[in-house]
């Protein structure tokens, strides 16, 4: 038995006039239902709400103003999870819709909550169909065409694997579309590598919102969890079960690495959203990045933001502005700039009920 994410973007459940794939989507449905007859669990992570919706109304392209596409989400998300629903039934497999939001992933309670729930229907035989809840969705705060949002997925069902469909066929050294020589990258160990060996762009479909660098950063996170992923072509008939199946000749593979990083470091890394930033000394930047300690006031040169106690914070490094990490804060923006500096028996008299640490070691993750 294994545990699949399969998550397919905007220009796999539609062309880019808006036209359903029906004929893409029923051979994808067609294998995530026997890989489920066979004893697999499989979670569908699915783009395509707006694109349903403005299809449904008739409207051409993708708009930019987030109340038109909320207003679109709202039409096309029944009649997407319908669409899967009833493929999947016509199969012997329930599906179930599941509805998320950034904040929901970016709230601890609300995160265990998710992952509880997901866990719940693998165990029923359920095949959740994930998607953003777009309607509640702003334009600050977005997925990305849903790839980080499955790489959280992925990691909240703790998976064996996350397939990211698109219609490439997977990450090249350059754009094969106006490049005779771009050659595709089969395998990715070293994300800072990859940078000096393909030019990674944000475009996308003309009805998507990511773009092959936001699968490489939810590829990135996925295997930070010791998750491998891969990057598929949605598009070409047989590529999804090869790749389940093991194939390495399909799409771009990225091996699960061994960090050593808990689940909640990487929920605080990708998905706690920061509210300001810290910057730190000489000494406190080593401390943190080579002694794994926590950050006391004393060496807190700068606060910039409006955050609260428990807001998330970059932490930067005086005098280069080297990013170090991303840590809870113990202490609100106002309080943080009234201590900084000060040893831990001056905090003590200007905060008496203050923590000690501006942000304790258990709550950092280093960049």
């Amino acid at each position: 038995m294994a545990r699949y994410v399969i998550k397919l973007g905007s220009g796999i459940t539609a062309s880019d006039d808006g036209a359903l794939r029906a004929e893409v989507l029923e051979a994808i449905c067609a294998e995530v239902a026997a890989r489920r007859r066979a004893g697999d669990d499989v979670v569908v992570v699915s783009s395509g709400a707006i694109v349903r919706g403005l299809d449904t109304m008739g409207i051409a392209g993708r708009p930019s103003a987030i109340d038109d596409l909320q207003a679109a989400s709202a039409i096309g998300q029944g009649r997407l999870f319908r669409f899967y629903d009833e493929l999947l039934a016509a199969r012997g497999v329930t599906a179930a819709q599941v509805l998320l939001t950034f904040f929901d992933l970016s709230h601890r309670t609300h995160y265990l909550n998710a992952r509880q729930a997901l866990r719940r229907l693998l165990d029923w035989g359920v095949v959740p169909i994930v998607n953003e809840n777009d309607t509640t969705a702003t334009d600050e705060i977005t997925f990305g065409d849903n790839d980080f949002l499955a790489a959280q997925v992925a990691i909240l069902v703790e998976a064996d694997r996350l397939v990211l469909l698109t219609g490439v066929d997977g990450v090249y050294t350059a754009d094969p579309r106006t490049d005779p020589d771009a050659e595709i990258v089969r395998e990715i160990t070293d994300f800072e590598e990859l940078a000096s060996r393909a030019r990674i762009g944000e475009s996308t479909s003309a009805l998507g919102s990511g773009g092959m660098r936001s699968k490489v950063v939810a590829a990135e996170m996925s295997t930070a969890a010791g998750i491998p992923a891969a990057i598929v072509n949605g598009l070409r008939p047989g590529a999804l079960p090869r790749v389940l199946d093991g194939a390495v000749d399909e799409g771009t593979h990225f091996p699960a690495r061994d960090l050593g990083i808990s689940s909640f470091k990487l929920w605080l890394r990708y998905a706690k959203p920061a509210h300001g930033t810290v910057t730190v000394d000489v000494g406190a930047a080593r401390a943190l990045r080579e002694g794994g300690t926590s950050l006391l006031p004393v060496g807190v040169t700068g606060v910039s933001g409006d955050f609260a106690a428990g807001d998330a914070v970059t932490i930067h490094s005086a005098p280069d502005d080297r990013l170090l990490g991303k840590g809870i804060a113990n202490l609100s923006a106002a309080e943080l700039r009234r201590v900084r500096g000060l040893q831990s028996a001056e905090v003590r008299e200007v905060l008496p009920h203050a923590a000690e640490e501006a942000v304790h070691r258990d709550y950092f993750v280093l960049a």
